[in-house]
């Protein structure tokens, strides 16, 4: 074999293989700089090309991630204001039925309109005329429950006409004899509640008319819940209440005696969609656990709920059982106080999703949404945003987004503080984050919290809501938490920080511990 070359003079020559490879003595000059351009700058050159490469699909990765959340963003505020849109809809759609068509801006009455709000107002039944005028300066119709209406009134198994019971909301302020309205801050037409702040002081709860119709959720698989559900039915029987309760309970009833005929429920989820319309208070006989059921219950307005402890903790639940009937003649009596609790509502977005149409129906909770890695051995990666605001990665097992009713429960256990129930805000609790300095935050209220897996996850992530509806996140997918408008009102025993105070004491035995006893020196006589 040969190697063919061109030699000092450009003419060509053979060069001869020894052992089948050129002999390295033999190499010209010209041969030797070849070599050199082949090997070394060929390497250099690969690698600012890979260099630049990588480069480029960063830039990329931020771009389609930056793409991803604009996303997101645009998909969760278009469904908010659908949402709101709706609501002012059936809004005005039901006062023109009754006649009242007015314009309401910035909370006020234009003067075209207040006219015919008095003239409806002066017509309606049963109010005073002190109460009149501040319904036409305020822009409030709490008493138009009491109108007959279709769908604020039923029937019960006897034909009667039921009309669900009137309510006002009012601060105490020990120690200060103004009362001031706070018709902007609490909303409770048609006997449901709406927030659009919270405020500092105790609520208390007014009937203005007696109430009529009770719902009582249990704790299943109880012998003794079962014993004192059909004791409070008789008991509530003999006092003229409706009663509903759900239908797994009426078959337990009936099957024990058929005197419990009377008692009502429904049958299918549109019966559960207008349950409040219909019952003037909740009652539970359970744990918080129960009370978190009868939250999940409605997706919109809850009744006030008066819990009672059957359970293995009690944060939510400060009423005895075995006083319940001095505890429900002081409730149906009045007034009494009770905690706003604020409620989540979270929205699922999907990569996959074109339009806002096409995102998962908002969920309502109580205590908290969990973000987790699942039965993933890696760590679970989530971009946090708060308003649209780079919040940080949470690189752990988890992420927590809990109420300040929620703060005794799972974000407790992770390291969150206990906050009273009647703080404005949000709790940001990590689980398990890889991170020494990552400690937990609260957020106000008002803002809005999106988590995001991002496309270059290892692995999916996972998320419930107080938890069950255990949903998968893929990457690309989005959270999107904000502050639902329906808080889910609680009865208190005493006041609210009272009952706080008594549920960390008696159910975590907070801060218990020997005294110190006393090692000083003796005064001299």
């Amino acid at each position: 074999m040969a190697l063919d070359n061109f030699n000092s003079n450009g003419d060509a020559s053979t060069v001869p293989y020894e052992n089948g490879f050129p002999d390295s003595l033999s190499l010209t000059n010209s041969e030797k700089a070849v070599k050199e351009v082949i090997e070394q700058p060929l390497v250099e050159g690969i690698e600012d090309h890979l260099v630049e490469f990588s480069e480029a699909m960063r830039t990329v990765s931020k771009v389609l991630r930056r793409a991803a959340e604009g996303k997101a963003s645009a998909q969760a505020e278009a469904s908010e204001w659908k949402r709101k849109y709706e609501l002012e809809r059936e809004r005005n759609f039901q006062l023109e039925n009754k006649g009242l068509t007015y314009v309401e801006r910035n909370g006020n009455f234009t003067e075209n309109n207040i006219e015919n709000s008095a003239y409806h107002l002066k017509h309606l039944p049963e109010i005073d005329e002190q109460s009149r005028m501040y319904c036409v300066k305020n822009g409030i119709y709490s008493h138009e429950v009491l109108r007959d209406r279709e769908h604020n009134s039923f029937s019960d198994v006897h034909g009667k006409l039921i009309r669900k019971a009137s309510f006002k909301l009012h601060w105490c302020c020990k120690g200060e004899k103004n009362d001031q309205h706070k018709h902007d801050i609490v909303s409770f037409e048609k006997g449901n509640i709406s927030t659009a702040e919270r405020s500092s002081k105790q609520i208390c709860l007014k009937w203005e008319s007696p109430p009529q119709t009770v719902l009582i959720i249990t704790k299943p698989n109880s012998t003794s819940v079962k014993v004192i559900c059909a004791e409070m039915v008789r008991w509530l029987k003999e006092k003229k209440l409706n009663i509903f309760v759900e239908p797994r309970v009426r078959t337990e009833l009936i099957a024990e005696s058929s005197y419990y005929n009377f008692v009502q429920t429904w049958s299918d989820d549109k019966g559960i969609s207008v349950l409040h319309e219909k019952v003037d208070f909740v009652v539970t006989l359970g744990g918080d656990g129960t009370v978190l059921w009868a939250a999940s219950m409605f997706k919109g307005p809850v009744p006030p709920i008066v819990p009672f402890s059957l359970g293995s903790l009690g944060f939510m639940t400060p009423f005895h059982s075995e006083q319940y009937r001095e505890c429900l003649k002081s409730i149906l009596q009045g007034p009494i106080g009770i905690t706003l609790r604020n409620r989540l509502q979270c929205h699922v977005i999907r990569e996959a999703a074109k339009t806002e149409y096409e995102t998962e129906e908002p969920i309502l909770v109580l205590n908290e949404v969990t973000i987790d890695r699942g039965i993933s051995s890696f760590l679970t990666n989530l971009e946090c945003y708060c308003d649209n605001s780079f919040v940080t990665c949470v690189q752990g097992d988890g992420l927590i987004l809990s109420t300040t009713s929620g703060s005794t429960a799972y974000s407790l256990a992770a390291g969150g503080s206990m906050v009273h129930p009647q703080v404005p805000g949000i709790l940001f609790t990590p689980i398990c984050p890889h991170s020494l300095s990552f400690r937990p935050l609260i957020l106000p209220e008002y803002v809005t919290l999106r988590i995001q897996v991002p496309f270059n996850s290892r692995g999916h992530a996972w998320v419930s809501f107080d938890g069950k509806d255990r949903k998968q996140l893929a990457p690309g997918d989005a959270l999107v938490c904000s502050m639902s408008t329906w808080p889910v009102p609680t009865a208190c025993r005493g006041d609210s920080t009272n009952d706080f105070l008594h549920s960390i004491h008696d159910g975590l035995h907070w801060n218990l511990r020997k005294t110190q006893s006393f090692d000083g020196p003796r005064e001299s006589k």
